[in-house]
């Protein structure tokens, strides 16, 4: 059995209820409140870098003399404990300075990515009731007017002022303390992907945020000297979680990355000294691809998280290769687990490339089968995810809560397995499982064996309907610099998988496979091609 305290050193932990009666194990010493870490990195280690972004390097006090500027503007303005504002904010320091000048207030805030177009914001704003939203002023377009949100009365753009709109720079008033907030309030809400139907807004209390902060760090081994690398968005669970929060946690460095490209992101992380990253496979593939990577210093990166999708063996041994001191770490979270449930620790990943790890210190995840009855270990089954790591429910949504939620767990709709080791796999999302004839094949498991041809950076697999065999394996790849054909593809397939699960159909695109604003594949779209 594989245990986190043969490989870490557990802060202490306790049995608690809380939220709807919830029995769950949690640290004893924990973050009063998402705001709290910040106010304590300011008076800890004012001086030292908070963020880092392009030209400009802003210290923990001054990042803090920001934030109480843009608390006591907001608060001027309305804004108060309960609240909700929605923060439709690119990659840049304003993101942070914004979150925690609204945390400040008790303001729960509403991060939404920026690729969401007008009427998916519309919805958002709408449905969670927000009375306010920042923007970037690029985005102006896209916000919804009176007529649309007639709640919203407070409309504030990163650029210039206008005669229905305030600039952010612009904003003070008279100073004002921080809000006391309990640790079961919400503080943000996320809303989740919306592959079908509309996307339902996840409430991330402090509880929840604090303990993936310990989870993170507990796991991963990080501390105050770490430089984590934000290149996927602040709007989304990992950014806002793993990357914002964790550095903040720590009190360490936050490389802001505006937008990722592999060409630049290379000689930035050598040049800022990256120690810390957590991004998706596709986004270390693309960096190996570029010449400078095994030329530039990263000496200093030393934790490569991922998650999302697994890594092929041959991106594990590249970039053992090029970073030998880089330990690559598999995760597994979602939103609805305000990120980590599960972490490989640390130099297992390599051992165990099929695992996305154990469950963390105060995670629990059951694996249950159709009649919501536990499986016997390395039986396989729907994943569900309890600890205090897990959210209450659904912003006003009690019919989703009701359905995504059972015995102080989360059903994750993933299809995986926890063996005798305590190693949790995960094989599909039920609903991408394909019938093949009565065969039902994971479609996790053949983009893995596409993923293992070399140059692939991307590969999804859908059930092409047939009306003889119920559906057949249809394949997309993203594969910009190699030169492989359908043949090349089912051959490479053919030698590792039985032959009812070699893709009958290749597709190569010249463009990543298409995504959701939150950067989740869309195989609903995939589904329609096909």
């Amino acid at each position: 059995m594989i245990v986190w305290k043969d490989h870490v050193t557990l802060p202490a932990m306790r049995s608690e209820v809380h939220f709807d009666g919830r029995e769950i194990q949690c640290f004893v010493n924990r973050p009063p409140s998402f705001y709290w870490m910040f106010e304590r990195a300011v008076k800890e280690r004012p001086q030292h870098e908070c963020i880092s972004f392009n030209d400009q390097h802003l210290s923990y006090a001054e990042v803090s003399v920001e934030v109480d500027k843009l608390a006591n503007g907001f608060a001027a303005r309305g804004m108060k404990q309960g609240d909700r504002v929605v923060m439709f904010i690119s990659n840049r320091p304003e993101f942070i300075t914004v979150l925690f000048a609204l945390q400040k207030l008790g303001v729960i805030t509403v991060p939404v990515g920026t690729r969401e177009q007008g009427p998916g914001l519309a919805y958002i704003v709408n449905q969670c009731g927000a009375v306010g939203i920042v923007f970037d002023e690029e985005l102006t377009d896209r916000i919804p007017d009176a007529a649309t949100s007639p709640q919203l009365k407070l409309r504030v753009s990163t650029g210039q002022a206008t005669s229905h709109v305030e600039a952010l720079q612009a904003l003070d008033g008279p100073a004002v303390n921080t809000a006391a907030v309990n640790e079961e309030d919400c503080a943000c809400i996320l809303y989740t992907s919306g592959t079908t139907g509309n996307p339902k807004g996840a409430m991330l209390t402090h509880l929840n945020i604090s303990h993936s902060v310990i989870h993170y760090e507990v796991s991963m081994k990080l501390t105050k000297d770490e430089r984590g690398a934000l290149a996927v968005p602040a709007s989304h669970v990992t950014g806002l979680i793993a990357l914002i929060a964790e550095m903040v946690h720590v009190m360490g460095t936050l490389v802001v990355i505006a937008e990722f490209k592999a060409a630049d992101f290379v000689p930035l992380a050598a040049r800022e000294r990256v120690t810390f990253s957590v991004m998706v496979p596709a986004m270390y593939q693309l960096c190996l691809l570029q010449p400078t990577f095994r030329t530039v210093d990263l000496s200093h990166w030393r934790v490569g998280a991922f998650g999302g999708a697994p890594m092929p063996v041959p991106t594990v041994q590249a970039l053992a290769e090029a970073v030998p001191g880089m330990t690559l770490v598999n995760c597994y979270g979602s939103t609805e687990s305000t990120s980590p449930a599960t972490v490989m620790p640390l130099g297992l990943s390599a051992i165990h490339n099929d695992s996305i790890g154990i469950t963390l210190p105060c995670a629990t995840i059951r694996i249950m089968n159709d009649q919501d009855q536990e499986v016997a270990p390395g039986e396989s089954g729907e994943l569900w995810i309890g600890g205090p790591m897990v959210v209450p429910g659904y912003w006003n949504n009690p019919e989703a809560t009701a359905k995504g939620f059972a015995e102080g767990c989360w059903r994750s709709g993933d299809l995986g397995s926890k063996d005798a080791q305590g190693l949790v796999r995960i094989f599909d999302r039920i609903k991408d499982m394909i019938n093949r004839g009565g065969y039902k094949i994971y479609s996790v498991e053949v983009e893995n064996a596409l993923m293992a041809l070399p140059g692939v950076v991307e590969a999804a697999v859908v059930g092409h309907p047939c009306p003889v065999l119920g559906e057949r394996v249809h394949a997309y790849v993203y594969a910009p610099k190699a030169t492989v054909d359908a043949a090349a593809v089912k051959a490479h397939c053919a030698a590792r998988l039985a032959d009812y699960k070699v893709p009958e159909q290749v597709v190569f695109t010249d463009k990543p496979l298409p995504r959701n604003p939150n950067g989740k594949l869309l195989k609903r779209s995939l589904r329609q091609t096909a």
